[in-house]
């Protein structure tokens, strides 16, 4: 057994907080300390000046609530389904990265202090920051060493460890031991850290881009509109966004701002990332966020799972879908109500058995923006977009089953439409307690002859993907202006939830 001393940052006792800003200040504090220490080390290490046999350690802030009842005060704001905990006891979370999640956490102390009074603790927890997590945007120190000396990190350094990092919480198989305390968060640190390392290598962009809506699509024609629209609205000085930002951290400022030096470096990527992202940026965080998540619902699962860190206020699946009904034309669009679950890559987290419930504010939201865009109202709109049940399936080539079981399957489910994704960004919503809805466009009919050709399809994008865009933008747009609160639905949270939203 090792007994080589650990070097750790200076000791900082727990300390009691009334006023939410100075919680959130003292998080601050103890996690740059943290951070400091293991980038001094680290440069140390990397340098060949680090004293052998000495490990370095650094550990995540915590936040700690005490109570002795599960009743809110009076006067606190009641019509909320989250900021409040389940019952009497400790409840504890982990944090990290307070700068990027500074206006989040100030929100959650707030309530937490409103609703059940007394204090917030704050301290240096016991759950080790991996050296990789304490990293700069764009610090690549591993590419300095020889594979010898990387291989020497994990004597000294923390390293990811998988173990800590599970959804048993979010999954709600979390079991908390005894004597320990109860889940403030979904997520822990650890995991948030893995996540925000995920989405600067799937979408390209640093996470500090990333915006409280959120648009998927399965077409990169829906980013070439997004795109043509980003830089429209930069060269607009009333623009309500300030800053458009590309794969790269590439940033265009609204004509009239100035540039900022962390423009300077972004670049263009030789070659897209796998799940490209664009930022519409606006200064309170709440513009829209695009990524192209191709085409299968390994991907869509897989983009959600990370995004779902930053607690985004609603996302939205904009994409093509196929028609299973006669009575749709190609362009017709279709506001998912419910779901077939044949994607297979959630049955794991969330068993077949869940149902997916519609959300009304995002249904009415999406309704409202069809009509909006379209100018049609009453029977009109229902000429061109159905309510109804879609299908996600993993095989893209159902088609050729043998004795057409897929097709039976979607007619007793009432199915009108079918894809690849929606169910998986719907079902990973509620999973994580991300509001969710989907509105999709026919673009083939497969089971009655009209399957896509080259030039039919061209035609078909032209001609339908601008307005399905605009249609997604009008959305988010009545969504925000219908405030964030009642998207936040006790739909979504369980009997006993974690006080975070």
């Amino acid at each position: 057994m090792s007994h080589a001393p650990t070097i750790r940052p200076a000791f900082v006792a727990p300390v009691s907080y009334t006023d939410p800003a100075a919680a959130l200040a003292q998080v601050q504090h103890l996690y740059d300390q943290a951070i400091a220490h293991l980038r001094s080390s680290l440069a140390a290490f990397v340098a060949g000046t680090w004293p052998d046999g000495q490990r370095v350690r650094a550990c995540y802030p915590f936040v700690r609530l005490q109570t002795h009842t599960a009743l809110r005060q009076d006067g606190a704001d009641k019509h909320l389904s989250y900021g409040f905990v389940s019952g009497a006891g400790d409840f504890e979370t982990t944090l990290t990265r307070p700068d990027l999640f500074a206006h989040y956490y100030l929100e959650q102390f707030r309530l937490l202090l409103q609703n059940h009074g007394g204090e917030l603790q704050v301290g240096v927890g016991n759950q080790p920051i991996p050296v990789h997590f304490s990293f700069a945007e764009h610090d690549h120190v591993e590419g300095e060493m020889t594979a010898q000396r990387r291989a020497l990190m994990r004597e000294v350094f923390d390293l990811p460890d998988l173990t800590v990092m599970d959804d048993g919480i979010a999954n709600g198989t979390h079991q908390t031991p005894p004597g320990q305390p109860e889940p403030l968060s979904l997520f822990t640190a650890p995991r948030v850290d893995y996540s925000l390392q995920r989405l600067r290598h799937y979408s390209g962009t640093a996470p500090e881009h990333f915006q409280n809506f959120v648009l998927f699509t399965n077409y990169q024609f829906y980013i070439d509109e997004f795109i043509k629209l980003g830089h429209a609205e930069m060269a607009k000085p009333d623009s309500d966004y300030i800053a458009f930002v590309e794969p790269g951290n590439v940033v265009t400022r609204r004509v009239g701002l100035p540039t900022e030096p962390v423009d300077a470096l972004g670049k263009a990527p030789p070659r897209l990332p796998q799940m490209p992202g664009y930022h519409l940026i606006r200064r309170d965080h709440s513009g829209i966020t695009m990524v192209n998540i191709g085409v299968g619902p390994s991907n869509a699962k897989t983009i959600t799972d990370h995004i779902a860190v930053l607690r985004p206020h609603a996302w939205l699946m904009l994409g093509h879908c196929a028609g299973l009904r006669n009575s749709q034309q190609l362009g017709d669009y279709v506001l998912a109500h419910a779901y077939v679950r044949e994607d297979h890559v959630l049955d794991e987290e969330l068993p077949l058995w869940v149902p997916i419930p519609a959300l009304a504010e995002i249904q009415v939201a999406l309704e409202s923006a069809v009509a909006d865009v379209t100018g049609l109202q009453s029977a009109d709109l229902k000429r061109i977009m159905r309510t109804g049940t879609v299908a996600s399936t993993d095989n893209r080539n159902w088609e050729l089953l043998p004795d057409n079981t897929p097709q039976r399957r979607f007619s007793q489910s009432r199915a009108v439409a079918l894809d690849m994704e929606s169910a998986t960004i719907a079902a990973n919503g509620f999973r994580f307690r991300v509001p969710y809805g989907t509105l999709l466009c026919v673009s083939d009919k497969p089971l009655h002859g009209e399957i896509k050709l080259p030039g039919m399809a061209n035609h078909f994008y032209r001609e339908r993907v601008d307005q399905h865009l605009r249609i997604g933008i009008r959305a988010v747009e009545r969504l925000r202006a219908g405030g964030v609160d009642a998207l936040h639905s006790r739909k979504l949270r369980s009997f006993a939830e974690v006080a975070f939203q």
